[in-house]
């Protein structure tokens, strides 16, 4: 079994380096996101194109194409990841969406991700990392948010069986891919933030989808032989007391659950100050305790929504009462964008609510994987920013303020 997250539980084991999963997630590179990389968007000279569905549907398909894979060869190399190993993490956590494998569908979506898929698996042995394959977006889009490959008012993946018998399809094809290299790739995450809150009716399909997710990860031979892949569930949004008692030991074995945590997507999250912003991530130290190997497997220490097309290409923030609906919380001025711009007491602060978060998830769950490695200009989210400009430790074990949560 995989000796990392088998440790999860013994939190006297857990406080050793090597047992606590410390990653970093590849956002922007096999799944376009245009507040990730908004050159790629602006250069298109229409405003439409707000996500990659609309990206290979309202362009030459040889213009998409060109740029596409001048992306997916200089966004991520093997350097980054030979940086990401020499920053003492773990885990790299690599979004692909479904059009990589199918576009059976008619999706208007450019293929050519694969090979760059294969890459990441090598560049991740060679540099002793695990690389945790996550299916970012399914057919239909299972959230509706533009970083599931098509931005829509309302998802549809849990409407129509044929996007699930696809989804599911995709699965296998990737549990088949990586079932003999569990060393390198020893997770598999089978959908990334299903949209729980929209109820039962997106909640039932993922529910059933998770279970023929466990079959078709953790049995990948053909036999009754279990592989050895964990299956990385998403909590959908619910809360984790939602989830108690689903897939657990004896009975389920190599499931974890994965929450996702940020303090910027409503009003009164993005109007804390930044000391309650620190509290409430030292809080989730006591909150996180549950009965799977629980990851943390996107967060930043961002603490607004100012960086461009966060939101989505031409939305607003919240914080700046740009967005539809928002009340103004202060000036972006500074708080994103280049780290050239950001005065010495934000730095510190970004250090602060990062320790916060690393030691709070580090004590209450198996550990965590911060979104985003790199980003255009939105420093204050990117771990390549932050390790350049001091908000993020060379070691992520070394502290500046170790007390910080009590």
């Amino acid at each position: 079994m995989y000796s990392i997250l088998n440790l999860g539980f013994d939190k006297s084991i857990k406080t050793r380096h090597s047992s606590i999963v410390r990653g970093v997630n590849l956002g922007g590179w096999l799944v376009l996101e245009p507040w990730i990389t908004p050159s790629i968007f602006d250069n298109t000279g229409n405003p439409n194109i707000v996500d990659e569905y609309t990206f290979g549907q309202m362009q030459d398909h040889g213009t998409a194409l060109a740029v596409l894979q001048n992306h997916w060869n200089t966004w991520i190399t093997e350097s980054d990841f030979e940086a990401i190993a020499a920053a003492g993490l773990n885990h790299v956590r690599l979004p692909i969406g479904f059009w990589a494998f199918d576009v059976s569908g008619g999706e208007p979506y450019i293929q050519g991700q694969l090979p760059y898929l294969q890459n990441a698996i090598t560049w991740a042995g060679n540099h002793g990392l695990k690389l945790i394959i996550d299916l970012h977006g399914a057919p239909g889009s299972q959230n509706g948010f533009d970083n599931s490959g098509e931005r829509l008012s309302f998802p549809t993946w849990q409407e129509n069986e044929s996007n699930v018998q696809r989804t599911d399809a995709i699965i296998m094809t990737i549990a088949n891919m990586v079932k003999d290299n569990t060393n390198v790739v020893p997770i598999i995450a089978p959908l990334n933030e299903p949209a729980g809150y929209d109820g039962s009716q997106m909640l039932d399909v993922v529910t059933q989808y998770w279970y023929d997710s466990y079959g078709n990860i953790r049995f990948p031979f053909g036999t009754s032989q279990e592989s050895n892949t964990v299956v990385l569930l998403h909590d959908a949004f619910q809360p984790l007391s939602f989830w108690s008692g689903f897939q657990t030991p004896p009975q389920w074995q190599g499931v974890a659950m994965d929450t996702h945590i940020y303090q910027m997507f409503s009003q009164e999250l993005v109007s804390q100050t930044d000391a309650q912003h620190i509290q409430t991530a030292c809080n989730y130290q006591n909150s996180l305790a549950f009965d799977l190997w629980l990851i943390v497997g996107e967060w930043t220490p961002a603490q607004t929504d100012c960086a461009k097309y966060l939101n989505g290409r031409g939305i607003g923030a919240r914080y700046d009462g740009s967005f539809s609906g928002s009340t103004f919380v202060g000036s972006c001025t500074g708080l994103t964008g280049s780290a050239s711009t950001f005065s010495s007491a934000f730095k510190t602060f970004l250090r602060q609510y990062w320790e916060a978060q690393v030691i709070a998830y580090e004590r209450g769950g198996s550990g965590w994987i911060q979104w985003t490695w790199k980003a255009e200009n939105a420093d204050e989210w990117t771990y390549q920013a932050g390790l350049a400009n001091g908000w993020i430790p060379q070691d992520p074990t070394d502290f500046m303020f170790p007390d910080i949560c009590g």
